[in-house]
């Protein structure tokens, strides 16, 4: 399963409670990387480090052919394809994510790229170009009442994965 969206839009919270309710593995690309110090430099005009995908898809090839696993991340299309089941990405209405982003810190280029990234549905085309259309969905992610709309989704989804394929 794959959690992707812009940075604000619930990836993190809607992960960890999907491990939580079906047992499978959460992994934040984020903190893998932090972790494991996965990166090749520094970007200085967003004030952050540069992923070193290769790294990435290397730390994460044992646990993704193992399966059962939730991976979360901004961005999708260095990923394999094999690697997913399903794809949902998540998207937030510009006044939620403003306030979302602006309250971690984020302003100037940053903040306005990753808005930007929203309106112009970047994440979701990425997410279409990269895997089969028919695996990606969009999921709105705006209320708490969203989130829990979108956990019985999914976990609607990985109980009927599981009956079709054991």
């Amino acid at each position: 399963v794959f959690s992707l969206g812009t940075p604000g839009v619930g990836k993190t919270t809607l992960g960890k409670e999907l491990a939580s309710r079906s047992g499978m593995t959460y992994i934040n690309v984020g903190d893998l990387a932090k972790e494991g110090e996965l990166y090749e430099g520094f970007d200085e005009e967003y004030d952050c480090p540069i992923l070193d995908e290769d790294r990435v898809i290397d730390e994460l090839e044992d646990k993704m052919s193992e399966g059962g696993v939730i991976i979360d991340y901004h961005g999708c299309d260095f990923f394999p394809e094999r690697w997913f089941d399903i794809v949902f990405v998540l998207r937030t209405e510009n006044s939620f994510l403003y306030d979302r982003l602006e309250s971690r810190g984020y302003k100037g280029k940053k903040l306005q790229d990753n808005i930007q990234c929203e309106i112009f549905q970047t994440l979701y085309e990425e997410a279409v170009s990269s895997y089969r259309e028919e695996i990606v969905h969009q999921l709105p992610s705006n209320t708490p009442e969203d989130l829990e709309r979108n956990l019985e989704q999914i976990m609607q989804w990985i109980e009927q994965w599981m009956k079709d394929n054991n």
